[in-house]
């Protein structure tokens, strides 16, 4: 399973990069706000600037919701990097959007997906990328892991090659049931990441042998 950033702020990705795990990073015009970036030269150059840090896919959402507008958005977002994945919101035009895109070789990440019947559209029309979000189901009383695997085993099923990218982590048990039930892909905030690093027995083992050691060399 791939292991994406969610976040825009460059010292973030960074850390996740030098930590030698990160395969890519998604944000979105919240995630960028958050960060100050301002302005659309701002944010295409921001986009420019995650890639120059990470080899790896990064998502660049589109701000348009009228699929000629996308079209436009998404190519001039396309051309910034090679490594640029166009992110498209769950909608009847974007889902023509993704098909024309995928058509010219642009890949896409289909995002604001909830459903089963929405991950079939995307996959369909062709995304690279569908982003179900786990903790916004969770937060409505619904099951976001069980949406993966419901996605995990009719993508299976029918043979689509859509990876599944499940998104809206909100700690490090969505990422292990999300590796457990078939996603592909995670994006998670930096601290639910690291937050896979942490278990007591591991720091109290630790102090063990470093006492242990300290005791014999005393």
């Amino acid at each position: 399973m791939k292991f994406f950033i969610d976040t825009a702020n460059l010292d973030q990705i960074k850390e996740a990069n030098d930590l030698g795990i990160l395969d890519g990073v998604t944000t979105n015009p919240s995630l960028m706000a958050k960060e100050g970036i301002k302005g659309e030269a701002a944010v295409l150059k921001h986009y420019v600037d995650i890639c120059n840090i990470v080899d790896g896919d990064v998502s660049a959402e589109v701000i348009a919701t009228t699929y000629n507008e996308m079209i436009a958005e998404g190519e001039k977002l396309a051309a910034l990097h090679e490594n640029i994945v166009v992110k498209i919101p769950m909608i009847k035009d974007g889902i023509k959007a993704i098909k024309y895109l995928t058509s010219k070789g642009i890949r896409t990440n289909c995002t604001l997906v909830f459903s089963s019947g929405q991950a079939i559209l995307a996959a369909k029309a062709g995304a690279t990328y569908i982003s179900p979000f786990v903790g916004r189901l969770d937060d409505i009383s619904f099951d976001g892991i069980q949406l993966i695997a419901e996605i995990s085993q009719i993508f299976a099923v029918q043979g689509y090659q859509t990876q599944i990218l499940a998104a809206s982590i909100r700690n490090p048990v969505h990422i292990v049931k999300s590796a457990q039930v078939g996603a592909h892909v995670i994006t998670s905030p930096l601290n639910s990441i690291l937050a896979l690093l942490k278990h007591p027995l591991t720091d109290s083992g630790l102090a063990q042998f470093l006492a242990d050691h300290a005791k014999n060399n005393a």
